[in-house]
């Protein structure tokens, strides 16, 4: 049975980037929403789904989180992070008229990434929301006969026919994204295209209320088995105000003995812990980019 996977579409997005690095002749479907991809895999509808977790600049993407902790039967099996490299980017047609562009259309955080970049140089165009820079570059593609642009990256001007004008146009060289895979087995899932960079373990942690230094007694657990704490981020449980739940993710696969007795440790002292997923994340190169002009 061949198998079908999910990703925050449409074609052209930096998720499909992540998508095509891990898989290879499977079906590949793009949803409008994160939330509808996350219901496809626990519907059946398919096998893996491929979604962006974190960015560098931005932070964590919040709505995959909430909806991921929501879908306890959902487990991350594996992580690719893929260098955030964004282009203006128009029709063939419009290559000798870009610097007269009226409108220029992305999604909302590549508009904030390129803000150094639209206010030096196309101070007086206005930008335009669209739900990814995917969408953005297919608009552009339809609509020759406007004077239009997208910001978006190599794989959506090679997929909607759009010439490069200007490259790297970001802000920050050092942006990346972490797009995780999801699926209903927790069996890791490897690349062979990709090089592995680590592992990590991501569990999230209900402290106890009322109880005085929690937090700290939570940290200790990892701290003295020599566990090494990536990231640790709090996020509300939506119950109340004061309300939270920590996101934690530890540098190391899960084991017999170290992560196991640390959450033993901290369900003793009336934690709630549960873990997202154990997993190899690998580094995209991000390469792929030809100037038009």
């Amino acid at each position: 049975m061949t198998e079908t996977i999910g990703y925050l579409g449409p074609k052209g997005t930096f998720t499909k980037i992540a998508v095509d690095s891990m898989f290879n002749g499977e079906v590949k479907n793009g949803y409008s929403t994160i939330p509808e991809c996350i219901d496809a895999v626990v519907n059946d509808e398919v096998t893996y789904a491929v979604l962006p977790l974190e960015n560098a600049i931005e932070g964590t993407v919040n709505i995959t989180l909430d909806y991921l902790i929501q879908a306890e039967k959902i487990k991350i099996v594996s992580e690719v992070i893929v260098p955030i490299r964004q282009h203006l980017m128009v029709h063939p047609d419009n290559v000798e008229k870009w610097e007269s562009l009226e409108t220029i259309y992305s999604h909302s955080h590549a508009i904030a990434q390129c803000h150094r970049f639209l206010r030096k140089e196309l101070e007086t165009v206005p930008a335009q929301s669209m739900t990814s820079t995917g969408a953005a570059a297919e608009f552009v593609s339809k609509h020759p006969e406007q004077r239009i642009a997208a910001i978006a990256n190599h794989l959506a001007a090679k997929e909607y026919g759009l010439s490069i004008v200007k490259k790297d146009i970001h802000d920050f060289d050092n942006n990346h994204t972490r797009f995780v895979v999801l699926h209903k087995d927790q069996s890791e899932l490897t690349s062979n295209k990709l090089e592995e960079k680590g592992y990590k373990t991501t569990v999230t942690i209900t402290l106890p209320s009322d109880q005085p230094g929690a937090l700290h007694q939570v940290l200790s657990a990892f701290a003295w088995r020599n566990l090494n704490l990536s990231k640790i981020e709090s996020r509300p449980m939506k119950t109340g105000l004061g309300n939270y739940y920590f996101l934690i993710d530890i540098e190391q696969k899960m084991d017999e003995v170290l992560i196991p007795n640390a959450i033993t440790e901290m369900e003793s002292l009336g934690c709630k812990v549960s873990v997202l997923g154990s997993y190899p994340y690998y580094l995209h190169s991000g390469n792929g980019v030809t100037l038009a002009v």
